[in-house]
């Protein structure tokens, strides 16, 4: 496990168990939404976009978290390890609703870009609401020819187990899954 990716539907919990495993692992933790976000919410050229993916994703080492599906394929080339956030819509309804509750007008850690600062979007909520029916089936097929590892998680408490065996192995002298 040298190069991670941790991916699922906004609100699923990605870049906390990405910083979670960089702890236990001492690998370097790759926030996408940290380099994709301009400030004010801008977003990037397609084109820059794609340079920025393939400069991160060439690094020799991390668990990167953020699915951006129009990258996937890329990031997926140079990955081995998949963890897939596979929950019920319900879920990251209720994790979304209550991140931006409480976070609301201020920036989200290093998981941001500077000028980011957490607000509430219809758009970003009806994207969360219908991510199972319109981008699930696709974002699955994207992984379906992935031939490293992939952890496919239903629940919360599965991801917490895992990450429990992870750091359990760290202290057994194991590093990797």
């Amino acid at each position: 496990m040298k190069r991670v990716l941790v991916v699922g539907c906004a609100g699923a919990g990605k870049s906390t168990v990405a910083k979670e495993l960089a702890e236990i692992t001492g690998l370097p933790l790759i926030h996408l939404d940290r380099h994709y976000w301009l400030p004010g919410w801008e977003e990037p050229s397609r084109d820059a976009w794609r340079v920025v993916v393939e400069s991160l994703s060439a690094q020799p080492e991390w668990i990167m978290d953020g699915t951006y599906s129009g990258t996937l394929q890329q990031r997926l080339a140079r990955a081995d390890t998949i963890i897939h956030l596979d929950y019920p819509t319900w879920c990251y309804l209720w994790r979304v609703i209550l991140r931006t509750a409480r976070g609301l007008g201020e920036i989200r850690g290093n998981e941001l870009g500077p000028g980011c600062p957490e607000r509430f979007d219809w758009q970003f909520l009806r994207y969360v609401i219908r991510y199972r029916r319109d981008h699930r089936e696709r974002d699955l097929a994207r992984m379906s020819g992935f031939s490293g590892k992939v952890y496919r998680f239903t629940t919360p408490s599965a991801l917490a187990s895992f990450v429990k065996l992870q750091r359990e192995r760290l202290c057994s002298g194991k590093r990797s899954a």
